[in-house]
């Protein structure tokens, strides 16, 4: 902004000579044209900050040329020069777009002055693009971060973004999520929200199972001042709330069945009435909704309205649960590690291939969920830079994996669960007991005190 390129336009001579030199003094780079054919080869191949621009051209009318560097140069400023200074063209200008309007013969320093007016106000719209700029680029990275938020590169996640981006952009289709609790069906519905024209207003989530009959009307729609005992306000309900945006409904097979038909209504009439309110209040919300139930299977035992399952599954995606798709388990494993390594300022460089040895082997009921929990955990535990099995809760996990592999009539005893745990980990190490002890979690002692406790024999020999 230092060095501003100035533009003048006008067809006398002696007034762009003069103004030229003038604005040359004070370190601005100036270019003259005496025609409007003339300015816009400049305008082609010089990045113009202000045009100095006469009214009365060749060619055609300056207003007509304002009016043209408005629409292919807005980033342009104008200022007006008139040797008429009639009211009519002075309004006309501000309209189009000018800055400032002078009439013949004017002061070189009124124009100086403009000009460093316009030098200012050009300062204050470059930051404004540049915030405008940061701000569209941190949207696109939220909105990146929903869709990054779905880790993954196995084949079934893939399937779910790629229905995610695909009906993100039909913002009036409601979507029903079905998958285990701990899935990440909040997730998917985040994603669809901040993938769709709807990102840029409410995302509310709701848990269907936690709203009785007494608080339904009230919660979703909104109550009037002293519409009952209590209402000493005026309250806004969940629909008002997420008007425009989406609306999630968590756990959806567990509202109750009364509640069933008055939510149907809504999506139906797309309309709400506040407890207590006679006007009626037009509402355009998205509903997505999950459910860890069968709601088809509900429906046949009637108790889940068929008309409000099909209005609610327009559009279905379902959840694999992590048992589905362990390949993912190392990627999840490492983003959560960064995650609460980032939280608690821990330097923790990777994981032991043992750690994803066992965790690959466990069927996770809590699936996405469950395992973040245990990295924070581990996280929490670990003082090195490198996750060890010590730092997890083996005997759940090695309970359930050394079940797996055991036949129905096995014993299930600890005794057998710490037995067959030992030998997989010496097997594991090559017979070496140093790393044995060191996949375990335990002391070189304590394997060894273990080794001898159930009579251990091995064909090779331990190091």
């Amino acid at each position: 902004m230092e060095n501003l390129k100035i533009l003048i336009v006008d067809d006398e001579k002696s007034y762009r000579t003069e103004l030229c030199e003038f604005l040359e003094n004070y370190d601005f780079k100036a270019f003259t044209a005496s025609s409007p054919s003339e300015a816009f080869k400049i305008l082609e191949y010089q990045d113009i900050d202000i045009v100095i621009l006469d009214i009365r051209l060749p060619e055609m009318d300056g207003l007509e040329v304002l009016e043209r560097i408005k629409k292919d140069y807005h980033q342009i400023e104008v200022i007006m020069i008139s040797g008429h200074g009639d009211m009519p063209s002075v309004v006309k200008a501000m309209r189009l777009g000018a800055i400032d309007f002078f009439s013949k013969p004017f002061k070189l320093n009124e124009v100086l002055t403009s000009i460093e007016r316009t030098k200012r106000f050009l300062a204050i719209s470059i930051r404004l693009r540049e915030v405008e700029s940061n701000f569209q680029l941190v949207t696109r990275k939220l909105n990146e971060i929903q869709v990054n938020g779905i880790i993954g590169d196995s084949k079934s996640i893939k399937v779910v973004t790629d229905l995610v981006s695909k009906v993100a952009a039909s913002d009036t289709t409601s979507v029903l999520i079905i998958g285990e609790s701990g899935t990440g069906k909040e997730l998917i519905a985040k994603a669809i929200h901040y993938l769709s024209p709807r990102k840029d207003n409410y995302f509310y989530a709701v848990n269907s199972s936690a709203i009785t009959e007494t608080l339904f009307e009230s919660e979703f729609f909104g109550h009037a001042k002293g519409s009952f005992t209590g209402a000493s306000e005026n309250k806004t309900g969940w629909f008002e709330v997420s008007n425009k945006g989406t609306l999630f409904l968590d756990e959806i097979g567990d509202l109750p069945m009364g509640l069933q038909t008055k939510f149907l209504r809504v999506l139906e009439e797309r309309k709400i009435n506040r407890v207590g309110a006679h006007k009626e209040i037009d509402i355009d919300v998205r509903i997505i909704a999950a459910t860890n139930q069968n709601l088809e299977k509900l429906t046949e035992q009637r108790l889940f309205r068929l008309d409000l399952y099909h209005r609610l599954s327009s559009f279905i995606i379902h959840l694999p649960a992590l048992r589905d798709r362990k390949e993912d388990i190392p990627q999840l494993l490492y983003y959560f590690t960064d995650e609460f390594a980032k939280k608690l300022s821990k330097k923790i460089l990777g994981v032991d291939d043992s750690v994803i040895e066992l965790l690959s082997r466990y069927s996770f009921p809590g699936n996405v969920r469950e395992l973040r929990n245990m990295a924070e955990r581990a996280v929490i535990l670990c003082d090195g830079d490198h996750l060890q099995t010590s730092h997890f809760q083996l005997s759940r996990i090695e309970k359930s994996v050394v079940s797996d592999d055991m036949n129905e009539d096995d014993n299930l005893d600890l005794d057998f669960i710490e037995k067959n745990t030992i030998i997989r980990a010496i097997r594991k190490s090559a017979y070496n007991k140093s790393a044995a002890a060191r996949i375990l979690g335990i002391t070189y002692q304590s394997l060894d005190r273990r080794i001898k406790k159930f009579d251990l024999k091995f064909e090779k020999h331990l190091s």
